[in-house]
């Protein structure tokens, strides 16, 4: 998705002879997410990317799943999810079906003591708390408040953070996240009407190649199963690399709102799709400017998709009781809107500082062991009068 770049030393032609000062040739990787029939990058190695010494047994990381089925609105309070000094430790798996997994996480502690694999999913990682940088096989890529963390499927990385106070909302996605097709031209370019363009996207940058040997150990997560894969040589061995398959970075406060007259719908606010999910971005914008608008959404019927949002910051003037962090799940089947009184209360408000992300499945999801822990009680009934 990310347009062409490239950092460090790379041949003239792919795939020739490319030789190290000693006469030994880089070893060259092709990595993709979609096999040969979509976007690639090319990495050259100072040792063959290859050479597994020996493996850990797996360990079974499937969330458990508690509820499969349900018909109601749900809410939880994602800042009771505990920190936890290691970084894969500290990811609570919260909603989950066979498009995506809708993770928490607060990790106290950088991910510096080994590397980390999805080979399952691309991740989108939303930094709601902390700062530092994502260091991988293409470079660094520093991160603070608001930013979203977009990473390929198979990417090796750690991540060190400024502080022990990290908050993460992450989602897993099994199919590549990708920018909306309505904002992209036919030959990539992000369009005039798109919120957002090519000088908001971040990309890696401060290439580092590590030439060492040893034991290096990468975590690699697959099909609900983490192994331990010992390498020969430290994995940031890159000399350079040139593509369009990169993980790359995406602060929420560049999305520019798109506003009118009267209310607009939420895609909109869309930021992000992929297959049988979309995610959107909920930012600081003026409000309705018809003499007549009415602010608040209008009550609209999920009839075939679930609705997540996580509220991150500023006041929301459809819902009572919202906490940072909060996450409200509104499935489809039933209606859902404003509070009582919250039309009325938002007639004459001129604008909104309200910060949230969105998430909508166009399958149903399902509730975890973790997400019941958290859960708000009677939430269902807070329409109630």
């Amino acid at each position: 998705m990310p347009h062409y770049h490239t950092l460090g030393s790379i041949p003239h032609k792919r795939h020739t002879q490319f030789r190290k000062p000693d006469g030994n040739l880089y070893s060259e990787q092709l990595f993709s997410t979609e096999g040969f029939s979509n976007d690639y990058s090319l990495l050259y190695h100072l040792y063959p990317p290859t050479r597994i010494t020996y493996t850990d047994e797996p360990i079974n990381c499937m969330p458990k799943v508690a509820e499969e089925k349900m018909l109601k609105h749900r809410s939880f309070e994602g800042f009771q999810i505990q920190p936890e000094a290691d970084f894969l430790h500290s990811r609570k798996t919260i909603l989950v079906n066979s498009d995506c997994h809708i993770v928490l996480a607060a990790p106290q502690q950088s991910l510096t003591q080994y590397f980390y694999k999805n080979a399952d999913a691309d991740e989108l990682i939303f930094v709601h708390e902390g700062s530092g940088k994502l260091i991988s096989q293409y470079g660094e890529l520093a991160f603070g408040y608001g930013d979203y963390l977009v990473i390929p499927r198979g990417t090796i990385y750690q991540i060190q953070f400024s502080a022990s106070q990290n908050r993460l909302l992450i989602v897993e996605s099994f199919s590549p996240i990708r920018y909306p097709k309505r904002y992209v031209s036919n030959h990539g370019q992000l369009l005039e009407n798109s919120p957002f363009c090519e000088r908001d996207i971040r990309r890696p940058e401060n290439l580092q190649t590590v030439d060492a040997t040893g034991d290096f150990l990468i975590k690699t997560k697959k099909k609900g199963e983490l192994y331990g894969l010992h390498y020969a040589h430290h994995p940031f061995d890159v000399i350079g690399w040139d593509g369009c398959c990169y993980p790359f970075a995406f602060s929420i406060h560049d999305f520019e709102p798109i506003t009118g007259r009267v209310h607009q719908p939420p895609p909109v606010h869309q930021t992000f799709e992929a297959n049988n999910f979309v995610v959107c971005s909920f930012c600081p914008r003026l409000y309705d400017y018809h003499p007549n608008a009415i602010p608040a959404p209008y009550n609209h019927s999920n009839i075939d998709s679930d609705e997540v949002l996580y509220y991150v910051d500023g006041d929301f003037m459809s819902r009572k009781n919202v906490t940072r962090g909060m996450i409200t799940l509104h499935p489809a089947g039933i209606p859902h809107g404003p509070h009582p009184g919250a039309v009325e209360k938002s007639i004459g408000k001129k604008e909104t500082g309200e910060l949230a992300v969105m998430i909508d499945t166009f399958y149903p999801l399902q509730l975890t062991i973790e997400a019941l822990e958290i859960e708000n009680p009677g939430y269902t009934m807070s329409w109630a009068e």
